[in-house]
């Protein structure tokens, strides 16, 4: 003899967390500035000068020229000595240290002939004015289907803008 049971089972509601095993962030919008602890830095934090738009566009292009060839440089396809007029001691040195590991782990000598498979495209570069004379800028760089980003800082040498630091990120 078989016995069914008739109750139904009604499922047991159990509300959602808001946070699902990922990291919980606040999300509201900020109404007051971050606290500075030493207000002399405040004027440092923020010091930003507005610059002709023109102005600003003529950088920009200049630096995506200029990002193009850097990472063209680091893959191996250009010889390092195409940026030495517009590059610092430092930076190009890096930029030297760079192209020849890649070179090394790769298998070919570094600006001899193309040699990445896929070429590298500069997406965006946006331009920040520190001074008249000292520009920050950064620049976003596709990889294929991988991006990376790349931040600069540009110093006004005579007639001519010098990258005087770079960091890949």
């Amino acid at each position: 003899m078989t016995t069914t049971s008739t109750a139904s089972v009604t499922p047991l509601r159990v509300p959602v967390a808001s946070v699902q095993g990922t990291l919980a962030l606040d999300l509201g919008p900020r109404h007051e500035p971050p606290d500075v602890p030493d207000p002399s830095l405040r004027r440092a934090v923020a010091d930003v000068v507005p610059i002709d738009a023109d102005h600003r566009g003529r950088l920009e292009q200049w630096v995506h020229r200029y990002v193009q060839a850097t990472v063209e440089i680091v893959g191996g396809d250009r010889p390092v000595s195409q940026l030495l007029r517009w590059t610092s001691g430092p930076v190009y040195a890096d930029l030297h240290r760079r192209a020849v590991l890649v070179g090394r782990a790769g298998g070919h000598q570094p600006g001899a002939r193309r040699v990445q498979p896929v070429r590298p495209q500069v997406v965006s570069v946006h331009a920040c004015f520190v001074s008249p004379t000292v520009a920050e800028a950064n620049a976003r760089i596709r990889y294929g289907a991988r991006s990376r980003a790349l931040a600069l800082r540009f110093e006004k040498r005579g007639d001519r803008w010098l990258c005087t630091a770079m960091e890949f990120a």
